[in-house]
């Protein structure tokens, strides 16, 4: 394939769009409202002018700490026009009137105004404004220029700042659109947040190729599906966790027919395929769609290399996470974990991070180690066979894969999500989320003793601490992408852990159980 087939950000930033066929569609006040991409344009292109007129210029950076709205991607896009830069923050793990002096930003947009932070209603109020003075002329993006800024998950730690190329953008967005053909008749729903750059692909995607997109938040993105009738769905696994959940409800649906026909009329009847992503999904997850006729379609990326691998129509193997996009490489390091390398990096360190980060993850050739671990089959899907500290070492000497374990309690219906707990001590233990309020503490402590018996001495259970409210973004136990963030439910369940720990080891059979809450106790185990 051809090096860019399109110079998607130049072609945003430098040409004004005059599609009046496809839409980008948007939740507001629960809503779903729309705009031509015509109108659309012309709406960032009167947010451009208000922005050059408080100064904003090339290479300037714009922050954006908010959820997703239709004013995100009008400034987003107004910011191109100027050939400025986009730091896009999580509204609710930065403070609005802190980051601006933090990352030299010239201005700061947020829900609410004050001090130096702009509101986003005074962008929608930009945006409406009638037609006036031409932009200056647009000299365009180097290939080698930063547009935005990208911030880690922050799940291992304090996010991380990323500045990202124009010719990054560009190369995997011309990947992808040479692998799904997005075009006429297709409507992308996007729900995850914009702040994270590989969301924004979307619109920038429906701007240049001619399709439509929708844009709401994870919250909506059920109740709205069945309204914007998607042919194409982005989520993480926990989303579609939801919706099969949701519709096995009332027990499991074998027929393949059945299942595919409840899948599409839950999400409005159109769907060609689905992406998933930023976390692992389970085999039965993939099994569920993937058998019934919906693809789901799996694939790998991270903050410092954005999109790695992808299975798509054309090269698709379930359990992987698919084959690597042109111009990424990968080798493995002495301890099996995967080292990346890009044609067009991101960029080759961090801006902003602690001292000697940049050192643990750019190596002087740009690549970037990770802490993931896989392999590459004969044909080059790559396969991932979780991380390196996913390696549990217990007192006895034994070292424990934790992956594997969790997934097995997972499969509890009670189970939402799970924390497994036992580097440097005697045996493990493990932190569990409850799926409903009526989870039952006993049926999964007799869950955890039938699945002792099966496995080994030292992968065996030997305490189950019962949270009493579900992991989940709002709490902080799960990151934006719902992935787990271990270290903060060992840290807040620490108390539990620790008595679980001067209690007598239970043994295998029967292990310990503490309920969290108002009357959390530790009971000693029962025969089941």
């Amino acid at each position: 394939m051809p090096e860019f087939d399109t110079d998607v950000i130049n072609t945003i930033a430098r040409t004004p769009c005059r599609d009046t066929r496809h839409h980008i569609h948007y939740t507001d006040g629960g809503r779903l409202r729309s705009l031509t991409l015509a109108e659309f344009d012309a709406r960032a292109t009167a947010v451009a002018r208000r922005l050059h007129a408080l100064g904003i210029g090339r290479g300037d950076r714009v922050g954006i700490v908010s959820g997703n709205r239709i004013e995100w991607l009008l400034l987003d896009v107004a910011v191109l026009k100027l050939g400025a830069v986009t730091a896009g923050f999580e509204a609710d793990r930065f403070d609005p009137a802190q980051v601006g002096a933090a990352f030299d930003l010239a201005v700061v947009f947020a829900e609410n105004a004050g001090g130096a932070v702009r509101s986003m209603a005074e962008v929608a109020a930009w945006a409406r404004e009638p037609e006036g003075e031409p932009l200056p002329a647009h000299p365009g993006y180097d290939p080698a220029d930063i547009c935005t800024i990208k911030f880690t998950s922050g799940s291992t730690g304090a996010p991380k700042g990323l500045e990202a190329t124009v010719a990054s953008i560009n190369s995997d967005m011309a990947a992808v659109q040479e692998m799904f053909r997005h075009t006429d008749g297709d409507n992308l729903l996007s729900f995850m947040g914009m702040w994270f750059l590989q969301q924004r692909y979307w619109p920038y995607s429906a701007l240049v190729h001619g399709h439509d997109i929708t844009m709401t938040t994870y919250d909506e993105a059920l109740d709205i599906a069945p309204l914007a009738r998607p042919t194409v769905v982005m989520g993480v696994p926990g989303f579609y966790e939801d919706l099969m959940a949701r519709l096995e409800a009332a027990g499991p649906i074998p027929d393949p027919d059945t299942r595919r026909d409840l899948v599409q009329e839950r999400l409005g009847g159109r769907v060609r395929y689905l992406w998933t992503g930023s976390a692992p999904a389970r085999r039965v997850l993939l099994e569920f769609f993937n058998g019934c006729g919906v693809p789901l379609y799996e694939g790998y990326g991270l903050t410092e290399v954005c999109i790695v691998a992808k299975n798509h129509p054309g090269a698709f193997r379930l359990g992987s996470v698919g084959k690597l996009l042109p111009g990424k490489t990968v080798r493995f390091a002495e301890n099996g974990a995967l080292i990346f390398g890009s044609r067009h990096p991101v960029n080759t360190r961090y801006t902003w991070a602690a001292p000697g980060v940049n050192e643990q993850t750019f190596l002087p050739t740009g690549e970037v180690r990770t802490a993931d671990l896989g392999h590459l089959d004969e044909d080059g899907f790559l396969y991932l066979r979780g991380r390196v500290d996913d390696y549990f070492s217990l007192t006895t000497g034994r070292t424990v894969f934790v992956a594997k374990i969790e997934e097995r309690l997972r499969a509890h219906p009670d189970v939402h999500q799970c924390a497994l707990y036992g580097t440097d001590r005697s045996y493990l233990s493990v932190v569990v989320s409850p799926a409903s309020p009526d989870a039952d503490p006993e049926s999964i402590r007799r869950f955890v003793a039938e699945g002792n018996r099966e496995a080994p001495a030292e992968e065996r259970i030997h305490a189950v601490v019962l949270a009493a409210e579900p992991f989940s973004m709002d709490n902080g136990l799960l990151t934006r992408q719902l992935k787990l963030r271990r270290r903060d439910v060992h840290e807040r369940f620490a108390k539990q852990l620790d008595a679980v720990y001067r209690e007598p080891d239970p043994g295998w059979a029967d292990p310990l159980l503490v309920v969290t809450g108002s009357t959390a106790s530790i009971e000693a185990g029962r025969p089941s």
